[in-house]
């Protein structure tokens, strides 16, 4: 063979191995279910009586990381509104202390664990996330603002 076909099918291997190389090993068809599942086994979950005894012991703050419109229909005293789609953007600004004691919350308890996770991902070193969210905790008749 001549000596430019030998490079030729040099390059093309070392192509293929750099491509499969990136290939990803974790699981891509999961749905958000599996998602949410998934970042529970790497959340702290607290239920909501556990919630309630943090935020009378006053050294935790409150995520509801719900839409605009559901934090104004109604949330836990004290908390602050950051929506899951935008948590990534305005945590820093809004918890620049990356050692802050938070509770998230959401409607239910997924977007909660999603964003728990990712808070952890970014640095956050104290974050819990409220098993049942918003529905648990108007239904215990715990404070509402």
């Amino acid at each position: 063979m001549k000596r430019s076909t030998h490079l030729a099918i040099a390059l093309i291997l070392s192509l293929g191995l750099i491509v499969g190389g990136c290939a990803t090993t974790q699981k891509t068809d999961m749905t958000a279910d599996d998602l949410v599942q998934e970042a529970k086994k790497n959340v702290c979950e607290v239920t909501v009586s556990e919630a309630k005894d943090i935020l009378d012991g006053g050294e935790y703050l409150f995520i509801d990381c719900r839409e605009p419109k559901e934090y104004k229909m109604g949330h836990v005293p004290g908390a602050i509104n950051i929506p899951r789609g935008l948590l990534e953007f305005k945590i820093d600004k809004k918890v620049p202390d990356k050692n802050q004691k938070i509770v998230m919350y959401c409607k239910t308890g997924g977007r909660s664990c999603l964003s728990s996770c990712t808070l952890c991902r970014m640095g956050y070193k104290n974050v819990k996330s409220m098993a049942g969210g918003w529905m648990a905790w108007e239904k215990a008749g715990y404070p509402i603002d």
